[in-house]
């Protein structure tokens, strides 16, 4: 066996799973009702796969390894699990999260944010490149939740500044990322000085020789739970291509295929805010009724044109990738990528669905010389194929 093949059987060291119990709603799992709320306003409106299984055993106060790929929903999972089980009248830390990178970081700490809003659940993200000061004061003010990168935390509950004495729960996400960069050391010290009950999560992609030392040093008789990248599938859903030679040139197209989008209900995706915005404004100029989403508006203003588009009262929803996780809309049967997303997995989430719906659809992109390449890429990781839309698109949506 060559190197290359051993390292590779290492990296896909799968995990048995040993957890069966499955909860497939958020209104079985008895959630603190604020939480829920926080769920449903956030825009989730069922659990994923990973959510199914490994929310109840971390509720449980299990140790909890999840071998589940990103994309999957397990930042909503331990997010969510966390904010079940700590006490907001304890102005203390109670829950501590390391992930490899501060932009993670910061992501983690907005969802625990949103999720937590009507609990009134604190947050605080300790990130390298900060202001260590700040850091100090902010942390011996109280917050419930830590979420940080390794060497900040340790130099943090170091200093005396960051009090572990109240800590519940421990949860190292993307494990396989963290340790490959190095920061075993660090993490491991950080352990070192929990309370020895703490309850710890990890959560990896792979499970290497390096995540499974960590789960046997660290974790008392855990539960398993391995979760496939298949969750979501392509299965069902026709895809096309429209050439559009140049960027200018897609919003014409949209017009003319304007007819054909509102005979369903029709998600348009754009790369960034401004975009939805820009092209919002055109559609309305030209007289087209469409309503625009994305994470600059507030909660409520989201959550009203969700609750339009759901009852089917907005046909057409403009958005960001930031929401294509949380729309599930039955109805629509009609994706359209006016900008091909920038990285492969969150094709499958603007087009993908649970295969259990069994739903028929369509995704059409629009393609520009640019962007042929994405699609070849996107085509050969999904192993799947992307003709040029036909005349007669309209009868198979």
């Amino acid at each position: 066996m060559s190197n290359n093949e051993e390292l590779k059987e290492v990296l896909d060291t799968e995990i048995e799973s040993n957890w069966e119990e499955v909860v497939d709603n958020f209104d079985n799992m008895n959630l603190k009702t604020e939480l829920l709320r926080g769920i449903y306003a956030y825009g989730f409106e069922r659990p994923s796969t990973i959510q199914q299984r490994a929310i109840m055993p971390v509720i449980k106060g299990h140790d909890v390894i999840a071998q589940a790929q990103s994309g999957t929903g397990k930042t909503a999972t331990f997010s969510i699990s966390i904010l079940q089980r700590i006490d907001v009248t304890l102005k203390a830390t109670q829950a501590l999260i390391l992930a490899p990178t501060r932009e993670l970081a910061l992501q983690i700490q907005k969802v625990v944010l949103a999720l937590g809003d009507f609990m009134g659940a604190e947050c605080h993200a300790c990130v390298g490149g900060t202001n260590v000061r700040e850091d100090m004061e902010k942390l011996r003010s109280g917050c419930h939740v830590v979420v940080g990168t390794p060497g900040r935390v340790y130099d943090m509950i170091n200093r005396g500044a960051f009090k572990t004495d109240h800590m519940k729960m421990f949860v190292l996400d993307e494990a396989d990322e963290m340790l490959s960069r190095g920061f075993r050391e660090q993490i491991y010290d950080v352990f070192q000085l929990l309370p020895t009950e703490t309850q710890v999560v990890l959560l990896s992609a792979t499970m290497p020789p390096d995540v499974l030392e960590v789960t046997t040093k660290f974790m008392r008789e855990p539960v398993r739970i391995l979760v496939k990248r298949d969750e979501l599938t392509l299965e069902g859903i026709k895809q096309f291509y429209v050439a559009v030679e140049k960027e200018e040139w897609k919003l014409d197209t949209l017009s003319d295929l304007y007819e054909t989008v509102t005979i369903t209900q029709a998600v348009i995706f754009c790369n960034t805010r401004r975009k939805v915005d820009w092209l919002t404004d055109k559609l309305h100029a030209r007289e087209f009724t469409v309503s625009a989403m994305h994470g600059d508006m507030s909660q409520e203003q989201r959550e009203v044109i969700m609750k339009e588009f759901r009852s089917g009262s907005s046909r057409v929803l403009i958005t960001t990738d930031l929401l294509a996780r949380g729309i599930d809309v039955q109805q629509v049967s009609l994706v359209i990528n006016y900008d091909l997303p920038a990285n492969r997995e969150n094709y499958l989430h603007r087009i993908g669905r649970g295969g259990r719906f069994g739903r028929k659809g369509v995704a059409i992109n629009f393609v520009t010389s640019e962007d042929v390449r994405m699609l070849r890429d996107i085509e050969s990781f999904y192993n799947t194929q992307i003709e040029e839309m036909p005349m007669n698109v309209a009868d198979l949506i």
